[in-house]
């Protein structure tokens, strides 16, 4: 099965994906660029970034902060990165974001939040603005005043769709809402979330990180940021 293939599959079943990690002293098995060992499962077929991969490399605007945010800003950090969007109609994104707020509360009480990065990235930015952007951080519990936080948006649609595509091997296209109130279209939901260390090398893919456990996000975060 290639990694396209793969990552349809477990979107399609909703399965929920088990991956343990045990602190390592940079590399027990693998890559001798990660702090982690080898996952349960390998997912070096999936069409995303996995164990021991390089994150991609990318620059998007963060509206909110009015700047622009590239990998390169976040070297030395370590990373947790989704893609989400607001109107989402069925609780996966805000788990994807409860997640990364969760680890960025374990950053900011372990003295950690200088050392990481929090990047969301949205996949709809014709309706999430800026002042959308800014009222969901407020909803979901995000701590924009930490500096480690950002609401990423792509220029278009198309550039976010390209991104996501090239980058990140996650196809995204827009569907009809069929009944769902108020929603012109929406998205099928992919719930990826990347932990990428202070080289800038995957040390966890989470394919169902909407169902992921928390604490070992948190866990698998905490190891990870503190090395």
């Amino acid at each position: 099965m290639d990694r396209r293939t793969y990552l349809r599959s477990v979107a399609a079943t909703g399965t929920t994906v088990s991956i343990a990690g045990c602190l390592g002293v940079f590399d027990d098995s693998g890559s001798e660029k990660t702090v982690l060992g080898p996952p349960e499962l390998d997912l070096s077929e999936a069409s995303h970034p996995s164990y021991g991969d390089e994150m991609p490399a990318f620059t998007v605007p963060d509206p909110i902060a009015d700047e622009e945010i590239s990998t390169a800003d976040c070297e030395g950090k370590a990373i947790l990165w989704t893609s989400f969007y607001t109107n989402c109609p069925d609780g996966v994104c805000p788990a994807l974001i409860l997640r990364l707020r969760r680890a960025q509360e374990v950053a900011a009480a372990e003295g950690y939040g200088d050392d990481a990065a929090f990047l969301a990235l949205t996949f709809d930015p014709e309706r999430d603005t800026t002042d959308v952007l800014r009222e969901y951080a407020g909803q979901q519990g995000v701590d924009l005043d930490a500096g480690n936080w950002h609401f990423l948006r792509p220029e278009s649609y198309e550039a976010g769709q390209e991104l996501l595509d090239e980058h990140f091997g996650l196809v995204i296209e827009k569907k009809p809402a069929d009944d769902l109130e108020n929603l012109e279209y929406q998205f099928p939901h992919y719930g990826l979330i990347l932990l990428v260390n202070k080289r800038g090398i995957v040390e966890r893919a989470y394919p169902n990180g909407a169902t992921v456990d928390v604490e070992r996000v948190e866990d698998d975060f905490t190891q990870v940021v503190s090395a």
